[in-house]
This record gives C-alpha cells, structure tokens and sequence, in this order.
C-alpha cells in the first residue's frame, strides 16, 4: 500500500494540489486521469520520490518496492538489454554485479570467499537465479526477439528501447507499480499483452494514459485530478465518466426527488456490473461499484470541446472510388495497386504496421501527393476535408486565432468566428493568440474547428488524437459518431476506432484486407487464424 498524506505540490505562485490524502491499496489498478497540465505526471513523481512535495508525505508499507517507467529511452545506452531489464530491482542489480567483481578479482581471497558466500545467500532469497529468464520471457512477450537480449540499447530502434524499458517496470513483481503513458509506441500485441499482465497483477499500479480502452481493461479506480485536487472513484473510465454525467443530468433537475436520484443510480450502477467480464479487474470493480453511495457521484468540472461536423448535403450515391494508387519513396514501394470504392454509409478504419503507408494514402485522396500510378475519382456531390497528421505548416503565420480561423468561415462576422472558439476553449483572451505559438493539443483544436466551418460531407483524418487531451478525444469521438457523411480514418484510440468504424481496410506490404466489420470483429479474426497457426502463442494477436 502507498499513501498520499497532506500532499501539496507549488510552483511558484501556482498550487498543482493541494491537501491530498488518498490511498492506494494491494490489488487494484488506478487510473489517473485529468486535463493537460493537471499534475497527473507530477503526481506520479511525488509518489515514485523523485520529486519533493511542497508539503506532506509519501507513505508505503515497510520494505515496499516501488518500480517507475523510465522515460529517457536513452539512460542506458551502454548496457545490455538484459541487463536492463534487471536494473528494474537495483538492489538485485546490485548485487548480482558485486558477486561477479568478486569472482572476477585475480587474487580471490578466503575473506572474498565469505564475502561471496553472504551474497550468494542474499540473492537466492530474492529469485535472483531466475532474473535473466524471468527478464527474457517480458521481452519476448514484448516482441523483442532472443538474439537481441545480449546486445547493448544504443544498437536497437527506438521503438524496441520502448519496449525494453516497459519490461524493466515489470521486472521482480513491484509492490507498486507507476506507469506513464505504458502504451506510447507500443504496438497492437504489445498493448494486448501488457493488458492481460495488468488484469492478473496482484500487486498495486497506478497508471496514467490517454488510452480510454486501455484504462477500461485494466482499471478497477479511477484517480481524478481536477480543480488542485485528486478523488478516487470505483470503476473504470467509462464508469467514471457516465457517473459524471450522470451526475450532471441530476443536478441540472433539481426537483427530483432523492428517492427517485437513488433508483436511477443503481439502475445505471446494474448496468455497469452485468457488463462486467470474468477477469479479476471486472470482479474487483463489480464489488466496489455495488457499495457506491449517492453522495460518492460528482458531477465533472471538466471542460469538453464542442466537436459536431455537419455537411452542407448529403453525399449522392457515388462517393469515392480509389483506382490502382502506387507509391514509392527512397526507392521503396510504399503503397501498391491500391483499390477501393466508398459506399454510401461508410466510416472507414485504414490500420497498418507502417504508419508512413497509411499517411500517403491520405495525403494522395487529400491531394496534396501526386501518386506514381493510379487515380482518386471523387463524385459529383461530394466537398471533402482532410486532417493531417503534422499541421504544422498550416500555422506558420503571425496572425490571431480569430484572423486564422476567419480564411475558413463563410461568415467574416467576429462575433461568430470568436463564439466557435469558444466551442473549442478559446474563449476571451484566448482567441487572441498568435497561431505560431499555439501548442499541441491547441493547433489540433483549430484544425478540427477549420473542419467543421467546412460543411464537407466527405472528413479523412490522419491521427487526430495526437495531443489531445481525454475531454478533446472524448468529444472527437461523439463527433465522428454522430457525423452523417462518409469518413475515412486512421488512429491509434482503439475506443475511437471501435465504435466509429464500420469497415476496416488494412493495409500491408503486398496485401490488402477490406471488409464490412467492427475494429474488435476484425481483431478478433486475427486472433483466431494466429491461435489456429501458432499454437505455442500465450497472447496471440
């Protein structure tokens, strides 16, 4: 167990949270969750002691080890990738490496022997004979194949380093686990077997991450930073973020009675629990949501964008039919006779191992790349509009929010350009700003904003969740749900693509699966044919 006792963290003037006193216990997982800027990954260092509270106290059970994802993917350049991986229980590390100076020395003496002996006894109490194996059987269910255990981590790739420093945090059974944005660069099968890991740790972790699926997969709390302050409720994401509305809806209706308030709780608190799957994490959360009180539901203070994409008309039954596109760059044949039509009705998921393939399939239907072969055939009654993946370049200028948003809007009027702003969060002050020196998340605001004065009936989007914040991923999602033209899509939010998406196309080197089905359906195909051909496969994909 670890506890959070009277902690306030200041910079300066500003106060992150204050007077917060929560526990963490033994085999629940958290998520911590909260708007960009909140103090989510701040709190994790408080916890984890690599940075002081301003007041209070971290307390854990005596004797407790904690292990921390390391996110400076090159701290360990000169080590090898096992190595690595043990350096997850430094104490362990630790020793192992003092048994073997000793051994090593040229003039090993009786009091070396003794030495030794001690050490010996010390690391067998702690499994160490087992830690290279243990640390293999992590990287291989990480993908990271056995001939590159023993090669040192500046000679892998950047997304291996990923994944090496993940098996670390794993590593020896950690009473606490902290884990900041885990499935950053981790790919499909990685994610699926860090959640099965999770779902059966016995152990505590607190994680923090924009994955909402992730978060409802292994989550049985959720840890909420809002207004300098961190409230743990029972349940997963979705659980918490329904409640709220939940909550919301009731406080707005302020005639009704508690009795009927109570009733329509536990109604929707039956809904959650029937939903629940057999894995530990669904149990644990099951039980605590049956306990909730009224009292324990809070409405959300957060702020959620106002994302709602009209067309101007609706698209004719020739929507877009994709003819033979090839591609090569740098002497690589990046897309090959790709084809395919777009039918009336169709939001369509592109997945692919290679993110460059799907970027230039977007950026040729967008027009922006002349494709070395083939055709884009639009029909007559479709506008559409393209999000890419780096908009950098459409911010280059010195101009404000208000005159930027203004070239796309058919309406001039400030007063309606400034009152869309304030749909996405630039209110006041805000619409103001100079657009070069917009953030992230801020320039993504924009960019879907630009897509909405559009009026197109036909969106393709490259990643739009990059940068985004939970609220802003949440009300994108309802958004392309809620959209009644045809959509084309890539994104790393497996939420986003499974309850958007009605056809999957996937794109690989020399091949090409397209079919009317769900994200999970499409999963769950693969699944089946690799546990049919694979199977010694623990976690198949």
């Amino acid at each position: 167990m670890i506890n959070s006792i009277g902690v306030t963290v200041r910079f300066g003037k500003r106060v992150l949270f204050e007077d917060v006193n929560i526990k963490f216990t033994k085999g629940n997982c958290y998520g911590l969750i909260g708007a960009n800027g909140a103090g989510k990954s701040t709190f994790l260092k408080v916890l984890s002691g690599e940075i002081e509270p301003s007041k209070g106290e971290i307390a854990i059970d005596k004797g407790a080890r904690i292990s921390v994802l390391q996110q400076n993917h090159f701290a360990y350049e000169d080590y090898t990738v096992l190595d690595t991986v043990i350096m997850g229980n430094k104490k362990l590390y630790s020793i192992m490496k003092e048994k073997e100076a000793l051994y090593a020395k040229p003039d090993f003496n009786e009091e070396d022997g003794l030495k030794a002996a001690k050490l010996e006894e010390e690391f067998g109490n702690m499994d160490g004979w087992n830690a290279e194996s243990d640390s293999a059987i992590l990287l291989n269910n990480l993908g990271i194949p056995a001939a590159n255990h023993y090669k040192l981590m500046k000679e892998l790739e950047a997304k291996d380093k990923v994944k090496v420093l993940l098996a670390q945090s794993l590593f020896g059974n950690p009473d606490v686990l902290l884990l900041d944005e885990p499935t950053n660069d981790l790919d499909l099968k990685s994610i699926e077997w860090l959640q099965e890991f999770l779902i059966n740790f016995e152990n505590t972790v607190i994680v923090v991450s924009h994955d909402r699926y992730f978060l409802n997969k292994v989550c049985t709390h959720i840890a909420d930073v809002d207004f300098g302050k961190i409230k743990i409720y029972p349940g997963n994401y979705d659980f918490w973020y329904e409640s709220s509305q939940l909550a919301l809806k009731q406080a707005k209706e302020q005639n009704k009675k508690k009795e009927e308030k109570i009733k329509e709780l536990q109604e929707f608190i039956a809904r959650f629990s029937a939903n629940a799957s057999k894995s530990k994490q669904a149990t644990s959360r099951k039980k605590s949501l049956e306990k909730i009180e009224l009292e324990e539901i809070k409405a959300s203070n957060r702020k959620y964008p106002y994302i709602d994409f009209k067309p101007e008309r609706m698209p004719g039954n020739e929507i877009l039919k994709v003819k033979n596109i090839s591609k090569t760059i740098n002497g690589e044949k990046i897309l090959d006779n790709v084809s395919f039509n777009v039918r009336p009705g169709n939001k369509i998921a592109v997945v692919s191992d290679n993110e460059l393939r799907t970027t230039l399939l977007f950026q040729i239907i967008a027009g922006e790349v002349e494709p070395d072969e083939g055709e884009i055939e639009w029909g007559q009654t479709i506008t559409n509009a393209y999000f890419p993946k780096d908009n950098n370049y459409l911010f280059e200028s010195k101009e404000t929010l208000v005159e930027w948003l203004r070239k796309y809007s058919k309406d001039p009027d400030e007063t309606y350009i400034r009152g869309f702003l304030g749909r996405m969060l630039f209110s006041g002050d805000e619409a103001l700003k100079n657009v070069n020196v917009l953030s992230g998340g801020e320039k993504v605001r924009c960019v879907l904003a630009k897509l909405m004065l559009s009026g197109a009936n036909f969106l393709s989007f490259d990643e739009p969740t990059n940068h985004l914040d939970m609220e802003a991923i949440t009300a994108l999602n309802e958004g392309l749900k809620n959209y009644k033209g045809n959509l084309i899509f890539t994104s790393h939010d497996h939420q986003l693509t499974q309850t958007v998406a009605n056809r999957i196309i996937e794109l690989g080197p020399d091949k090409k699966f397209d079919k009317d089905m769900t994200y999970e359906e499409n999963l769950k195909k693969k699944r089946i044919y690799i546990t049919k051909s694979r199977k010694d496969c623990k976690y198949p994909m």
